[in-house]
């Protein structure tokens, strides 16, 4: 006899199977592990469908502002797409094509009658982590024991999203708890891979991932604690924005661990291009997000610190420190050499890179690490007994039961350490500015030890998490692809340690080849503006400024 859990994840799995029309249904998956051509080949889209969802973000508002392209006619494409990419890749946790085909109308009703659109996203289909709360549709968050509970009320992102004009179509998959880089939960399984099936989407934004490196969505909104917007734009080869804490609005939002203060989680966009996600953090800006949640600092759009790096770029270039490996985990060499692409790349283009020695990057991911389990694992734990299902076995290295809880006085303790760190790493990029003699824009460094990585074998975060600590703004640029030919294993190879070790022995050029491999660009807190206009100018230099 079935347990209850196993029950809800069957009803659950029903419904959603449900919302998929029946002639977007695919009668036989293809065998092959990449499905990244299939929109093309397999005839569910028209010719204008593939060229809408082949376009970019930027590109779309611009039709839909003038009319030229109906919003009806924009999400019935996308929502096609989206249903072959959860069909394919199995990453949905709703799906509610009627609602946004309806919602589509109204917008176009709206030109119709006022020749104008209504807002900067108008009309524009816009794909959500399943932690964004909309109205009417379940947040699951990837435990069992939060099925069948409708939300009432909207994240403040949405509401905001929708006033500017954008439409929603789809909700997609997380880890249970959110704390892994990987997608799997007992209600629907796991997310892969478009690129290859055998790769992991990355976590915890993985569906996020997957739907949009599939353009089942152009611009998805994920979040971010540990790595959770970048690493699966990395593994996607996409465009990703972790913004610092207090520029984008995260009120009302469901989420593990609510109440701790000490390492935000924020908002940000994943996209193929910087301009899109540009477009998304101007659009959601222009609301004035400062009006609806207390912790979003009054900071519109600043022009003028875009311009700062536009003007340094035509007038000698930009100064740059990097780093390939920070002490802990020496990447794989895809990244080494993706790293050594974009240092070698922007040199021979004028630009000023320098070596970047991080600085207690080992103290830091313990710290962090510790924040994440500070409560001894309560509250992950509470939601994942409420329903008698099992945990994932990801979750169990990273966030193992009866870890002792910190009490209050420790918590203080943390805290202090985070903030004299921060304060500590600004003091190390001005010692490298006063040697320079000039202002160091960013820091280009690795965001995952590994290219688009298999199954179950993610295990070092810190690369990411080292900059959530210092809550520094970071974008991560695609690169290239892990290549058989070029990247072979280091051979005698003495590891810096025991989980080096692991993370070494875990490379297989073989089993890599094709994988994307990214870098991240890491600027000074809230520095969105320029680290942005820094990410699209390496893009650029490196020809990925746009993915087809």
């Amino acid at each position: 006899m079935p347990e209850k859990w196993e029950e809800l994840i069957a009803d659950k799995r029903a419904r959603l199977a449900k919302t998929i029309p029946a002639e977007w249904k695919i009668q036989t998956l293809p065998a092959e592990d990449s499905v990244i051509d299939y929109p093309a080949k397999s005839g569910f889209l028209s010719a204008k469908e593939l060229e809408i969802t082949n376009s970019t973000a930027t590109d779309l508002v611009a039709k839909l502002a003038t009319g030229e392209l109906k919003s009806y006619d924009v999400t019935l494409a996308f929502c096609k797409r989206a249903a072959l990419a959860h069909q394919l890749l199995n990453c949905a946790l709703e799906f509610f094509p009627d609602a946004a085909l309806a919602q589509a109308k109204e917008l176009d009703e709206y030109f119709e009658k006022n020749k104008k659109p209504i807002g900067p996203l108008h009309g524009l289909p816009i794909s959500l982590k399943d932690q964004f709360r909309v109205k009417g549709f379940e947040t699951s968050m990837g435990y069992v024991s939060w099925l069948g509970k409708y939300d009432t009320d909207e994240s403040i992102m949405v509401t905001l999203l929708r006033k500017a004009g954008a439409v929603f179509y789809v909700k997609t998959s997380v880890p249970q708890t959110l704390m892994v880089c990987e997608t799997v939960n007992n209600i629907i399984g796991r997310t892969v891979n478009p690129r290859n099936k055998n790769w992991s989407c990355g976590g915890s934004s993985g569906g996020e991932g997957a739907n949009v490196g599939f353009r089942g969505g152009i611009i998805g909104v994920g979040t971010d604690i540990g790595g959770s917007i970048r690493v699966p734009s990395a593994f996607n080869f996409l465009y990703g924005l972790r913004p610092s804490h207090g520029r984008m609005p995260y009120a009302k939002m469901a989420n593990s661990m609510e109440g701790q203060e000490t390492v935000h989680s924020v908002c940000g966009p994943i996209t193929h291009s910087v301009p899109d996600l540009k477009l998304f953090v101007t659009s959601v800006l222009s609301e004035e997000p400062w009006k609806y949640d207390s912790k979003v600092i009054p900071l519109p759009w600043r022009q003028n610190e875009e311009d700062i790096i536009k003007s340094k770029l035509s007038s000698g270039g930009l100064t740059l420190g990097f780093y390939n490996c920070d002490g802990n985990v020496l990447p794989h060499p895809p990244i080494l050499r993706g790293v050594e692409t974009v240092v070698s790349t922007l040199k021979k283009n004028g630009h000023n890179v320098v070596p970047w020695t991080p600085y207690k990057h080992d103290f830091a991911v313990d710290l962090i690490n510790g924040i994440y389990a500070s409560d001894g694992c309560t509250d992950v734990y509470r939601d994942i007994n409420a329903s008698g299902e099992p945990a994932i076995p990801n979750i169990k290295d990273l966030l193992q039961p009866n870890i002792k809880k910190a009490d209050m006085n420790e918590l203080w303790d943390v805290q202090l350490k985070k903030w004299n760190y921060q304060v500590e790493y600004l003091a190390k990029w001005r010692e490298m500015e006063e040697q320079l003699g000039k202002e160091l824009d960013a820091i280009i460094a690795p965001i995952t030890p590994t290219a688009a990585i298999r199954h179950n074998q993610f295990r070092y975060y810190g690369y990411a998490s080292a900059i959530n600590l210092l809550d520094f703004t970071s974008v991560v640029v695609p690169v290239t692809f892990a290549d058989k030919a070029v990247d072979a294993k280091k051979e005698n190879y003495k590891p810096l340690n025991e989980l080096d070790g692991l993370v070494q022995a875990e490379y297989d050029p073989e089993a890599y080849h094709g994988a994307p491999v990214a870098v991240q660009i890491i600027g000074r807190r809230l520095s969105e503006e320029r680290t942005m206009a820094i990410a699209e100018e390496v893009g650029k230099l490196l020809g990925n400024a746009v993915t087809p």
